[in-house]
């Protein structure tokens, strides 16, 4: 193939704009290299950079700004054989740019074509991350409050096993991108440009003035030698190997036959330490065993070991279209804190509902059927409240009966634990 680029689509940059001698050295380096088609993708987001994907016939993923790097660790994660080059603006360089440390860090075997031209050209001239602080641009004067980028700098010291700078219009550019391409890891290449619509307009810049700023870059143009590492996919991959397999996702089948059972909503009240989402759990295994359908929503604070923990479970005949918990059939309330945090539904329970209440716990009048246990006289441990309550839930036959409750306790935990919640729940049963 003496070219890749699709002729029934002409290139349409501003004249002058250095993109269109970036585009053909691109084409250049692609044909030297002798790349499949079909083996090389071409992954863009927006900006003048993202109309790349559309010049070339081999495979392209055009995305949203700054995200175009994401897209292609995907595609050479799942398909390690595929040539991934990824362009990429100025512009999408400073919304993306924790994704390109990402990429600098993890040394994926991906190319990066940076093609920065010093502002957001397609929207207006705005000053982007690399827009020198003395420029003038269409965003007034933001860019004199900041430092521009030096994202070779930045690569550099996140770990990129391979960066370049020059200038868009460098004649060895071709060649630059192919030494770029070959090399087994993330390799970069910063390339400089003029945007005549926007930047020149205001700003004067030459091709010699590219030459100088290529000039300044940290590192001679090449592999990184203090950076060099395992590329990786195949670091991943042999990490992976030394893995014990996924295990295989639990299946509950229906063991237990329930006839007019209607729909039951479950909310538990505790705080942190006391198991209740283990709990929201059995009471979910439980309807499984039965056939049902189960839904469960957990709120608990960020710090997870201080705090209310509040579990609310469906269990449906009918396909659940909406966790949310709507007339509470049961409230297990073994918490002030967790009562404290769901303490406006009490008013509205109805006198079927039915609530237990450990015996130091205070709840809101409520018209409801309130049943009181005292856990502690039952030499009962506070961690394990909420098992205990699941075992009052059975007895009582509240949205859960015995044996539903033992499959799920079999199914939920190894032998050795299921014999000592059958010790608790022996004070109960």
């Amino acid at each position: 193939m003496d070219s890749f680029l699709n002729h029934s689509r002409p290139l349409v940059y501003c004249p002058g704009c250095t993109h269109e001698n970036i585009t053909k050295s691109l084409d250049k380096a692609l044909v030297k290299l002798g790349l499949p088609a079909d083996r090389t993708v071409i992954v863009t987001d927006i900006g003048c950079s993202g109309l790349f994907d559309t010049f070339f016939n081999v495979h392209a993923l055009h995305g949203i700004h700054g995200r175009a790097l994401t897209y292609a660790s995907g595609l050479k994660l799942a398909r390690p054989e595929l040539n991934v080059i990824v362009t990429m603006g100025d512009g999408g360089l400073g919304i993306g740019g924790a994704h390109v440390l990402a990429a600098c860090r993890r040394n994926l075997d991906l190319t990066l074509i940076i093609l920065n031209n010093y502002n957001f050209g397609m929207t207006g001239g705005q000053y982007s991350a690399t827009t020198p602080s003395d420029a003038l641009a269409g965003s007034e004067f933001l860019n004199r409050a900041e430092v521009p980028i030096d994202i070779c700098s930045v690569a550099q010291s996140a770990g990129a096993t391979y960066i370049d700078r020059c200038s868009g219009l460098d004649r060895t550019l071709a060649d630059r991108i192919l030494k770029a391409i070959q090399h087994k890891g993330f390799s970069i290449i910063e390339t400089l440009g003029m945007c005549t619509g926007r930047f020149t307009k205001r700003n004067k810049l030459t091709p010699s003035d590219l030459e100088e700023k290529a000039g300044q870059v940290p590192v001679a143009g090449g592999p990184v030698k203090q950076n060099q590492r395992p590329e990786y996919g195949e670091r991943y991959a042999e990490l992976a190997a030394g893995c014990s397999p996924f295990p295989e996702p639990v299946k509950i089948g229906q063991k237990v036959s329930l006839e007019n059972f209607s729909r039951q909503e479950v909310v538990i009240l505790g705080s942190a330490g006391m198991r209740i989402v283990t709990a929201g759990d059995l009471v979910c295994y439980s309807g499984l065993s039965a056939g049902m359908h189960v839904s469960m929503k957990n709120d608990y604070n960020i710090t997870v070991l201080r705090g209310q923990s509040v579990s609310e479970i469906i269990i449906s005949p009918e396909k659940i279209g909406y966790p949310g918990i709507k007339s509470p059939t049961v409230v297990l309330a073994l918490s002030d804190e967790g009562v404290q945090r769901r303490k406006n539904i009490f008013a509205d329970l109805g006198p079927d509902t039915f609530v237990l209440k450990e015996k130091s716990v205070d709840i809101p009048q409520t018209p409801a059927n309130v049943l009181e246990i005292d856990f502690r006289a039952l030499k009962i441990k506070k961690q394990d409240w909420a098992l205990a309550s699941l075992g009052v839930m059975a007895k009582n036959e509240q949205a859960i009966n015995k044996e539903m409750l033992d499959h799920a306790l079999k199914q939920r935990f190894n032998e050795k634990v299921y014999q000592l919640s059958m010790k608790t729940l022996e004070k109960i049963l």
